[in-house]
């Protein structure tokens, strides 16, 4: 059971990122560059942001590298909670802010443990034995 657990452990961490990669695609850019752009940074790193958060959550998801994915997105989770959602005097913007506190907190445990039996990278170091 705990492989099964394991697995879908890494994919409910994996799939918010995945998700909002790919709501920032198409007519998803503007708006959130725009954002980026009002909150004092450049819309020009979105491209950076939807490839950390698109492949990041894909590598989660599927176990593969996760320990240095996981590290990534928790390092992105925190420096984007305390950029876009640091007016902790909005009920919201708390919320969103703990939120992504959360999430970061969930992917550094997933860096002290193995990816589990379901992943690529435990069927990668199986087929080296």
């Amino acid at each position: 059971m705990n492989k099964v657990i394991e697995l879908i452990g890494r994919i409910l961490l994996g799939h918010i990122f995945l998700l909002a990669g790919l709501s920032k695609l198409g007519e998803g850019y503007a708006g959130t560059a725009g954002y980026m752009d009002s909150m004092g940074v450049p819309g020009a790193l979105l491209p950076l942001v939807i490839g950390l958060e698109i492949v990041g959550g894909a590598m989660v998801i599927v176990g593969f590298k996760v320990k240095w994915a996981a590290y990534a997105l928790a390092g992105f989770s925190v420096v984007a909670g305390a950029i876009f959602h640091a007016n902790l005097a909005d009920q919201m913007q708390m919320v969103m802010f703990m939120k992504n506190m959360s999430i970061a907190g969930g992917l550094l445990l997933l860096t002290t443990y193995t990816t589990g039996e379901l992943s690529v990278d435990r069927k990668v170091l199986n087929s080296a034995n």
